[in-house]
């Protein structure tokens, strides 16, 4: 089994920004880009509008990209809810769901028409990987490694293969628009991998 963590979003060294700091940064960048459009978005408009010095934001997020992903994604309707009481595959159905609402919504349509269309290589589809996918992935990796450990998912699975098959479709979905994106589509996907890595039969797993 692979336990080995997503390579690291490489930041700044320093003391990390405080809550505060951060739910600051990141209201700031949010409302920037909602009322002027990505292009409005700097890092020093950001601290100047916040009080948050330039270092604190750049350990936060390495430029102003990655810092609007980060704001987009931190808004309350795309955090995950708390998985505590859950099982593990509620738990990674949930994450999936809220990803999916997020890019439902007006802003996440625009920024996924964006990112259909941008280089690969370019700041924003950097500021995607690492802001978007690579933290989905980190934490269903969390939850899938929790539930090895509760022994609802077979310790032999290969937690990084698994998720790529939960993670992987619903990115391809969101950049190459074929399908839709919806919570059924979530369903068969947690209905697909789990009755192939759960530990109990799969009707007990899903009562959990």
């Amino acid at each position: 089994m692979s336990q080995e963590p997503d390579v690291p979003v490489r930041r700044k060294p320093g003391r990390p920004p405080n809550e505060a700091a951060r739910r600051s940064v990141l209201e700031a960048a949010y409302r920037i880009v909602v009322n002027e459009g990505l292009g409005r978005l700097t890092i020093e408009r950001v601290a100047a509008e916040t009080g948050v010095g330039k270092p604190t934001i750049y350990r936060l997020c390495t430029n102003a990209q990655e810092l609007a992903m980060a704001a987009f994604m931190a808004q309350p309707e795309s955090e995950p809810a708390p998985a505590r009481q859950r099982s593990t595959r509620r738990a990674i159905r949930a994450q999936l769901v809220q990803v999916i609402d997020t890019f439902a919504s007006p802003r996440g349509r625009q920024i996924t028409l964006t990112m259909a269309s941008a280089d690969p290589q370019s700041e924003i589809a950097k500021a995607f990987r690492n802001q978007v996918i690579l933290k989905s992935r980190n934490t269903g990796r969390g939850l899938l490694l929790s539930g090895v450990a509760s022994g609802e998912i077979k310790a032999a699975a290969n937690v990084d293969a698994v998720l790529d098959m939960l993670y992987g479709p619903v990115f391809f979905r969101l950049l190459a628009g074929h399908l839709p994106l919806s919570a059924g589509f979530a369903d068969d996907l947690i209905d697909t991998v789990f009755d192939g890595i759960a530990a109990q039969p799969a009707s007990r797993a899903r009562a959990g």
